[in-house]
């Protein structure tokens, strides 16, 4: 069953981006609290669609619900009974949209700048790029102990500037804050073949970018859902798959990535199952320094991967 329901300002706006905001299990009202402060300067030229995928909480809904009817920003929240996935579920929100540009955005993230949404719709409307990836940071994101390791992993390979990402442009792609031309997602959609975790993202703008530059610029956005190592490794040994079709499909591009290199590497090695068990072990050892473990982690998704090389 699906239900919509649309803030007051939403028949009335034409807007020139849609923001599409998926959750699970979240709650994205302070993220639409932040949002609805540059209403104003953007005068109905962007809008908002959220996409409860299943998380089935009555008073959830009803909070989004009373929230929405007092935002000046746009809104339209679609709830659904049951859980589509990543890839179905931001498929769905394009078809939603009404904008000329797709901007995906996690509920998760908190905008880094008081004016985030201004700097999108500006560069839509004065350069109407094909992909362009804003970033992301830490900035305000939670500094508890036992987000540490995920901290630090982030921050190494995740959390770079514009410079540094565009030296692999497709790589460094993330549904987290990216806008899309909409002629260029009706082109190459997410695949839904990716479920679970991970690389629906990286593998849709590996295909993007055989046929459209794929720009980055530092717009970025926190990533406040920082994850413990045992949520960490859970999300890795759900990856795994996805690596494999991710390799079926782009091999030429996955080839030089290190994660690929290091998991045909410990395929090689012998035994391999008991020393995973003893990686996993290591990375979530609290007496271990932090990059420590972070560097165990990494192995051990690379272990995983081994796997499907």
């Amino acid at each position: 069953m699906t239900a919509l329901d649309d803030s007051p300002a939403w028949a009335e706006a034409r807007p020139t981006i849609s923001v599409l905001m998926p959750f699970l299990r979240d709650d994205p009202t302070a993220l639409l609290s932040l949002l609805d402060r540059e209403a104003a300067p953007l005068a109905g030229s962007v809008e908002i669609v959220v996409l409860d995928d299943g998380t089935v909480d009555a008073a959830l809904t009803g909070r989004l619900r009373a929230q929405i009817d007092g935002l000046a920003l746009p809104v339209r929240l679609i709830t659904l009974s049951t859980n589509e996935g990543r890839s179905k579920g931001r498929n769905r929100l394009a078809q939603a949209a009404r904008g000329d540009f797709l901007l995906f955005l996690d509920s998760d993230m908190r905008p880094d700048d008081d004016r985030f949404l201004q700097t999108w719709a500006t560069l839509a409307r004065t350069d109407r790029p094909a992909v362009v990836f804003g970033g992301f940071s830490l900035l305000q994101a939670p500094t508890d102990v036992r987000f540490a390791v995920h901290r630090a992993m982030a921050t190494r390979s995740e959390c770079l500037d514009a410079a540094a990402r565009s030296f692999a442009p497709e790589k460094y792609v993330y549904t987290s804050n990216l806008l899309v031309r909409r002629d260029v997602f009706d082109q190459e959609a997410f695949d839904p073949a990716f479920t679970g975790w991970g690389w629906e993202d990286v593998e849709w703008a590996m295909r993007v970018s055989r046929r459209h530059p794929i720009r980055h610029i530092d717009n970025p956005a926190t990533h406040m859902g920082l994850d413990t190592v045992q949520a960490l490794a859970g999300k890795y040994e759900q990856s795994a798959a996805n690596f494999a079709r991710v390799i079926a499909r782009h091999p030429d591009i996955v080839s030089a990535y290190p994660s690929f290199r290091a998991a045909k590497a410990l395929k090689r090695v012998p035994g391999l199952s008991p020393i995973r068990r003893a990686i996993r072990k290591a990375a979530t050892a609290a007496v271990l320094p932090t990059p420590a473990r972070a560097f165990a982690l990494r192995l051990y998704r690379a272990s995983l991967y081994a796997d499907v090389v």
